[in-house]
């Protein structure tokens, strides 16, 4: 389809930038308990290969907390910790169909190693 060239891909941000980080304390009596930040940015992108339309940017930041003991590990994750309200994708072909991103969401997790 030449009435696209040129365009940019529809759902593709110029910039994406994610950062994810985490400390777990070594020892003394917090040692096992650990914090995750992390931070993820989308640039504005166009929501169809026709370019007609626009959709914003968006700045989510998550967290974790862990404790460690043994081979046990206890785990949270909060994921758009600030409940942020952001277009996560669109539908190329029906250019009123976009998808929203999740909002808060807490997952836990428990593992074990052997």
């Amino acid at each position: 389809n030449t009435g696209n060239e040129g365009n940019r891909r529809y759902n593709v941000p110029k910039n994406n930038f994610n950062l994810w980080t985490t400390y777990d304390i070594q020892d003394g009596s917090l040692e096992g308990l650990g914090f995750g930040l992390g931070f993820n940015f989308v640039d504005e992108r166009f929501g169809d290969n026709a370019n007609t339309f626009v959709v914003d940017s968006y700045f989510l930041t998550n967290a974790a907390i862990s404790y460690e003991l043994d081979n046990w590990r206890i785990g949270l994750n909060f994921r758009n910790l600030f409940d942020i309200d952001y277009i996560e994708s669109t539908d190329n072909a029906r250019a009123d169909e976009v998808y929203p991103g999740e909002g808060f969401t807490m997952i836990g997790s428990i593992s074990v190693k052997f």
